[in-house]
């Protein structure tokens, strides 16, 4: 199966514009690894009060991309796609570490792999790159909730 492009991660992920944070996919091996491409632009709306002067993309934005490439990846293991009714959400993050700050015409380069899966709970290793230097680490684990049910 071709990597999804910039078209069909709209497929992949519920999010939209302006909390879709993934561009591209460079690589993903099903059951193992992603990697995935977020084009950090100065015309973001978070830049405008996240500084004024001194534009740094949030910490938890980094967070969010990592968890949407770790989504892609959840479906092309599965080989299904998400559907109305299916919502996922954060059930932890640990060991986030942010080294260097992320700025506007940056490319961020997340790579996620997959530590362990059990039910409807994922874990995953997550490392994000800057010019293959690492400027945010995180462990996070999803869980996926059916709309309606507890």
């Amino acid at each position: 199966m071709a990597e999804p492009d910039a078209l069909n991660i709209l497929d992949y992920l519920p999010q939209r514009y302006p909390m879709l944070m993934i561009d591209r996919v460079l690589e993903c091996e099903p059951g193992k690894r992603i990697v995935a491409l977020k084009n950090v632009s100065s015309n973001e709306p978070h830049f405008l009060g996240h500084f004024p002067g001194l534009p740094i993309m949030p910490g938890v934005l980094i967070l969010e991309a990592m968890a949407q490439a770790a989504g892609i990846l959840v479906f092309r293991t599965r080989g299904d796609r998400p559907d109305a009714n299916t919502v996922y959400f954060y059930a932890g993050i640990d060991k986030a570490r942010f080294k260097k700050p992320v700025v506007p015409g940056d490319r961020l380069e997340i790579e996620v792999l997959i530590l362990a899966h059990k039910r409807t709970i994922w874990k995953f290793a997550c490392v994000a790159r800057v010019d293959g230097v690492t400027v945010t680490e995180a462990e996070i684990l999803v869980t996926e909730q059916v709309k309606g049910q507890k």
